[in-house]
């Protein structure tokens, strides 16, 4: 089977209007067109080439500065099911296979809990978050049960957030179903907003992820990310090599996530995702945990970690908020709550901190190709040891964590 030229112009069309129609991969083709099987497993042959074969584009339009734009993409040629009963996209099993989680997936995490923040309302965050853990026979995850918690600080809607808010709690549930999920929606995208609402999941929380950046610049809200014994992850960005560095990624207290391709899961096959973030700060000094490692800066870098981002081997998630149904997401956005997600499943709110990665960076999966950028190793090209778009690479087990 192929996929509808007709289903792609629809979507393009619906999803330019969502985010403003700024950002958008190549769409390459008009006859590269993937199979639907290949978009559950895509391979190094067919998604390995750029341009790339299919559009996609960003679900939350650009930002005016003091503000924060959500990091997932979404594509625009796959939606719905595959043979008739399976969502399009990498599912739960395939992502702990791939990340050596299945073991801890099934076992551990009981008792925590995992904070995403947000901005904005999204009313059907319930029911999506249910239809998805159902479809993958995870165990339900309710109000009713305690298992799922909202804080509300707006009843404000966002087609884009509202997305990213499925996008988030979706990639929780795959890595970590026995946790408990506290989804923080912020009144705003600005920086006040959210890092209210952070102060908030920090509070609840051990593990919090933040699938969003702008650029650094405003120091008034860096202590909200400054929490002793949280693991604070944040999406690096999805504009590769980027000579602004992001915020609340770059902070020195905060493990800021890039992103790869991820093509195959057994044996697993991962190199650098050309949109991935990464960069200088050109306000926060070197931590001392980044002392000794060449980075390319004489300050803060970015990343630190990565898991899976580009959209041509996303992930599938379930949201009925602007485009209803089964649909494929990238973006460091899919990254960040992953990761995240993995310190729940270790547990140990003595190693929630980004220094923690780094002496254990050895236990991470190195990503040694690939590139974000034209500025050679380690800012923009993948090799061995820590660089810019993986940071010191993605989860192989939890033994980083």
């Amino acid at each position: 089977m192929r996929f509808s030229t007709l289903l792609a112009v629809t979507l393009v069309t619906a999803l330019t209007a969502c985010s403003g129609g700024r950002d958008s991969l190549p769409a390459g083709t008009a006859n590269a067109a993937l199979s639907l099987n290949a978009i559950r497993r895509p391979t190094a042959a067919q998604l390995g080439l750029w341009p790339r074969p299919g559009p996609a584009v960003r679900v939350c339009g650009a930002v005016a500065a003091g503000q924060a734009r959500c990091q997932a993409w979404i594509r625009t040629d796959v939606k719905g099911l595959l043979r008739e009963d399976t969502p399009a996209g990498y599912a739960p099993s395939d992502l702990q296979t791939a990340y050596g989680l299945t073991a801890y997936s099934r076992s551990d995490g009981g008792g925590e809990t995992v904070a995403v923040v947000d901005a904005y309302d999204d009313p059907d965050a319930a029911a999506n978050l249910s239809v998805y853990r159902s479809e993958y026979g995870l165990s339900a995850c309710t109000a009713s049960s305690g298992c799922f918690t909202e804080k509300q600080f707006t009843k404000k809607t966002n087609a884009g957030w509202a997305q990213e808010e499925s996008l988030d709690v979706d990639m929780v549930s795959a890595i970590c179903p026995n946790c408990d999920i506290l989804l923080v929606e912020a009144s705003s995208n600005g920086a006040a907003a959210l890092s209210k609402a952070e102060s908030y999941a920090t509070a609840h929380a051990s593990y919090v992820s933040n699938s969003w950046s702008g650029a650094e610049g405003d120091t008034r809200y860096d202590g909200d990310y400054d929490v002793g014994g949280v693991a604070i992850t944040a999406a690096s960005g999805d504009r590769g090599y980027d000579k602004v560095a992001q915020w609340p990624a770059i902070l020195p207290t905060v493990i800021g996530v890039g992103g790869t391709d991820l093509t195959s899961i057994s044996p697993r096959t991962e190199t650098a995702w050309s949109g991935a973030g990464s960069g200088c700060s050109k306000i926060y000094p070197m931590p001392s945990f980044q002392r000794g490692i060449t980075t390319g800066c004489a300050n803060r870098a970015q990343s630190d970690a990565s898991a899976d981002a580009d959209p041509y081997t996303g992930v599938a998630v379930y949201d009925t908020f602007h485009q209803s149904g089964w649909l494929v997401f990238g973006g460091t956005s899919v990254a960040t709550p992953i990761t995240a997600s993995v310190f729940a499943l270790a547990g140990d709110a003595s190693t929630n901190n980004p220094g923690n990665l780094y002496a254990h960076s050895a236990e991470l999966n190195d990503v040694t190709s690939g590139s974000n950028g034209r500025c050679g190793k380690p800012l923009c090209t993948a090799g061995p040891g820590w660089d810019g778009p993986t940071g010191l690479g993605t989860p192989d087990g939890i033994g980083a964590f």
